[in-house]
C-alpha cells in the first residue's frame, strides 16, 4: 500500500545569498561511494538529479519532499528532509545516503555519520551559479561523473539563456510577494535569501518581502508598504492558497495585486528545488508576470 505522502516546505533552509558562498564545490567533504546501488536520496533536487542521470534503479527510499518525477512516489518514504529519523533510513540498508544541505536534525546526521555508512551532503544555495555544481556533485557521489556533466552544462546553457531573456524586460519591474503561508490572518512571506526570492529575481520581478531575510511573519501593515502587484504561492500541498484566501484578508485591500485579483501559483518543488528544471521554472513564472512580453 503506498505511503501517505506530505509536502511541507514550511522551515525551509535559509542562506544569505553572497557570491563569495557560490565559489568552490558543492560538495562537503565526506566520503561518498560511486558504486553505491543502495541510496537514500534526500531532497528534492538531489533526487530529481538522480532521476535526470538514470540511477533511479539504486535509489531504495527518498523523503517526503522528493515528490518529482512520478516514480518517487513508488519509492519507500523516510520523512521529511528536516527531521530525521537515523533508524528508519538504516533501515534501509542503504551503502550511501546522499543528503541536500539543510537536512536533520543534527543529532541525527550525527548517527549516521557514526554508523559507517558513505554518507555525503549536497550544498543547496539559492543560487542561479550553484545549480551546474549542484548537478556535478550529485554525479561524483554516485560516480556519474561524465553525465552529470553533461546535464550541467545543457542546464547552465539553458538558464543562461532564460536570464538573459529576463534581462531585457523593461523598467518598471512588477513586485511579487510569495506568501508560504497564511495560518489565523498571519501571513508567512520569503524575504531576502530564499529560494523563493531568488526566483522572483530571476523571471525578472521584485522581491516585495526584502525588508525581512528568510521566510517570516509579515504584520498587515509592511504588506500594504510591499505594494506588490503579484502575490506568489504553491499550487498545491499543505501551503496552498486561492485568492478568496489571500485576498479576503484585510492587509491585501489596498494592495495593487488586490485590484485584479493577481494570485500567480507555481508548484512548489518547481518553483524552489533549484534544481535541472530552473530554467523552465524561470521561464514560466517570467510569462506569468510579463505576458505581454510573450
Amino acid at each position: 500500500m503506498a505511503k501517505h505522502r506530505r509536502f511541507r516546505r514550511l522551515g525551509l533552509p535559509v542562506f544569505g545569498v553572497l557570491a563569495a558562498m557560490a565559489a568552490g564545490s558543492a560538495l562537503a567533504a565526506e566520503p561518498a561511494n560511486p558504486a553505491a546501488r543502495r541510496i537514500v536520496s534526500i531532497g528534492s533536487a538531489v533526487t530529481e538529479i538522480l532521476y535526470d542521470l538514470g540511477a533511479q534503479d539504486r535509489i531504495v527510499a527518498v523523503d517526503s519532499t522528493s515528490t518529482y518525477p512520478q516514480g518517487t512516489k513508488e519509492k519507500p518514504d523516510i520523512g521529511y528532509l528536516r527531521a530525521l529519523s537515523p533508524e528508519g533510513i538504516i533501515g534501509q540498508n542503504p551503502d550511501l545516503i546522499l543528503l541536500q544541505d539543510g537536512a536533520g536534525p543534527p543529532d541525527a546526521l550525527t548517527v549516521l555519520r557514526a554508523s559507517g555508512i558513505a554518507t555525503a551532503t549536497i550544498k543547496a544555495l539559492p543560487l542561479s551559479e550553484t545549480i551546474p555544481d549542484k548537478i556535478r556533485d550529485v554525479g561524483a557521489a554516485v560516480g556519474l561523473g561524465d553525465k552529470a556533466e553533461v546535464l550541467a552544462q545543457k542546464t547552465k546553457a539553458e538558464l543562461d539563456a532564460a536570464l538573459a531573456e529576463t534581462a531585457k524586460i523593461p523598467q518598471p519591474r512588477k513586485r511579487v510577494l510569495f506568501i508560504l503561508s497564511v495560518a489565523n490572518g498571519r501571513i508567512m512571506a520569503g524575504g531576502k535569501g530564499t529560494e523563493a526570492a531568488a526566483m522572483i529575481e530571476m523571471a525578472g520581478g521584485i522581491n516585495a518581502a526584502d525588508q525581512i531575510t528568510g521566510y517570516k511573519p509579515l504584520t498587515d501593515e509592511a504588506v500594504i508598504a510591499a505594494r506588490p502587484d503579484y502575490v506568489l504561492v504553491m499550487q498545491s500541498g499543505n501551503h496552498h492558497l486561492t485568492p478568496d484566501q489571500v485576498f479576503s484578508l484585510p492587509a491585501f485591500l489596498s494592495t495593487p495585486a488586490a485590484d485584479n485579483r493577481a494570485l500567480l501559483q507555481m508548484d512548489g518543488l518547481l518553483l524552489t528545488g533549484f534544481g535541472p528544471r530552473t530554467p523552465k521554472a524561470v521561464g514560466m513564472l517570467t510569462s506569468q508576470l510579463y505576458p505581454q512580453s510573450n
